[in-house]
């Protein structure tokens, strides 16, 4: 009678192992850019604590893709078919550390906002706008970009409807 409670408080104790280990993981991901994952077996739901940090496409059963969305920290849930937790990582979304040129206008020490512009770099630079920069100059520029999903949404509607 011993002997069996004696296995199966050692199983329970690896599986526990197992799912703090799963979870242990912290995922680093770039702004604007995407990480490949590999999916445990059984993942059957995806989630991402704040998708306005970092979002996720999953590609087919076992590849995800999670995109750097905005600076931050956030957590990516992995759900089996019985509603367990298989993983659970934190996802850590920071700047670019390479090719980028930051340029800073305004007044010194002591202002209030300096005005910022982000540039990439390779082998000339171009204007980039990222989080932290100026509402006014960020939105001048990023309105052109965050309007391609709304235009790839409107065309994949016009497709489906056209029956194409």
């Amino acid at each position: 009678m011993r002997r069996p409670l004696i296995a199966a408080a050692l199983a329970l104790l690896a599986l526990a192992a197992q799912v703090s280990t799963a979870g242990a993981a912290t995922i680093s991901a770039v702004i604007d850019q995407g990480v490949r994952i590999t999916l445990p077996a059984g993942a059957r739901d995806v989630m991402v604590g704040n998708p306005a940090i970092a979002d996720i496409n999953v590609v087919d059963s076992r590849t995800a893709v999670i995109q750097g969305r905005s600076y931050g920290a956030t957590n990516l849930m992995i759900i089996d078919a019985r509603g367990r937790t298989i993983q659970n990582s934190q996802i850590v979304v920071s700047a670019p550390s390479g090719n980028r040129v930051s340029l800073y206008r305004g007044p010194g020490a002591g202002a209030a906002v300096a005005n910022v512009a982000n540039y990439a770099c390779a082998p000339r630079c171009e204007r980039t706008p990222m989080p932290g920069e100026v509402d006014s100059e960020y939105n001048r520029y990023s309105m052109p970009f965050s309007a391609y999903a709304q235009r790839a949404a409107e065309a994949r509607r016009a497709v489906a409807q056209n029956g194409q």
